[in-house]
C-alpha cells in the first residue's frame, strides 16, 4: 500500500484518473485476485503497472525477466513492450495460485510470448546464460541481495532492473531493524547506490521501487 492509499485517498484516486487506463485484460485480472487470493495487495498497482508498460515500451527488450509472477499483473504490463521476437520470462514457486496467471497469460494477444516457470529463481539465475535488458523482481525479500548479486552477470550495458517494495512500508528507516526481509532491503539499497556498475533512483511509488541502469 502506497502512502497515498492509506493517507490520502484522494490524491491516490486523482492520480489513477489522470493516467492512461489499463487494458480490460488487467481490469479483470485484477478483480478475479482480490476476489480469489488471500493476499490481494501483492498485485501491482495500477500506477506501478502502467509505469511497467512505458518503461518497456520504451526500451523495447528482446528478453524480460520477472522474478515473483503472483497472478501475472506485472507480467502482462511489462509484454506489452516486447519486441515482436521477444520473450519474458516469469518466475514464481507457489504452484497452487498457478492456475490464475495460466489463464490470463493463454487469454492474452501476446501468450506466445510468455514463459511462465515454476522454479526457483536462484537456482534459474544459476543455470541460465540468458543476457536480460530488463529485470522486474518482486519476490521474497530476504533474497534480495542474493538475486541482485545473481542477476549481475546476466545483464548489459543499458539493461535495466526493478526492485520492488524497497522502502517496506517505512521500515528501512529503523535503525537496527530485527525483522530479516526489513535487513535485506536495506542491505540491498545501500549496496545498489554504492555500486559503481549501477546508476539508481528509489521512485517513491506505492511501497518503492529502486530502478537501476546498468553502465
Amino acid at each position: 500500500m502506497s502512502f497515498f492509499e492509506e493517507n490520502c485517498p484522494e490524491m491516490d484516486r486523482y492520480l489513477e484518473n489522470h493516467a492512461s487506463s489499463e487494458p480490460e485484460i488487467l481490469k479483470r485480472l485484477r478483480k478475479e485476485t482480490f476476489q480469489k487470493t488471500t493476499q490481494p495487495h501483492m498485485i501491482s498497482g495500477y500506477q506501478q503497472g502502467r509505469l511497467l508498460t512505458i518503461l518497456s515500451k520504451m526500451m523495447q527488450p528482446e528478453n524480460i525477466l520477472e522474478i515473483g509472477t503472483f497472478t501475472g499483473y506485472a507480467t502482462l504490463c511489462l509484454v506489452e513492450g516486447l519486441k515482436k521476437d521477444g520473450k519474458i520470462t516469469t518466475l514464481d514457486v507457489n504452484e497452487e495460485l498457478a492456475y490464475l496467471p495460466k489463464k490470463y497469460f493463454a487469454e492474452s494477444e501476446f501468450s506466445q510470448q510468455i514463459d511462465f516457470r515454476i522454479e526457483d529463481a536462484k537456482e534459474f539465475l544459476k543455470n541460465t546464460n540468458k543476457v536480460f535488458d530488463l529485470v522486474f523482481i518482486d519476490a521474497d525479500k530476504e533474497n534480495y541481495v542474493e538475486y541482485f548479486e545473481l542477476i549481475k552477470p546476466r545483464l548489459k550495458s543499458g539493461s535495466v532492473v526493478l526492485f520492488d517494495n524497497v522502502l517496506w512500508y517505512g521500515k528501512v528507516l529503523e535503525e537496527n531493524p530485527k525483522q530479516k526481509s526489513t535487513q535485506m532491503i536495506k542491505q540491498l539499497n545501500e549496496m545498489v547506490a554504492k555500486d559503481e556498475d549501477f546508476e539508481n533512483l528509489i521512485l517513491p511509488l506505492r511501497d518503492g521501487v529502486n530502478l537501476l541502469r546498468k553502465k
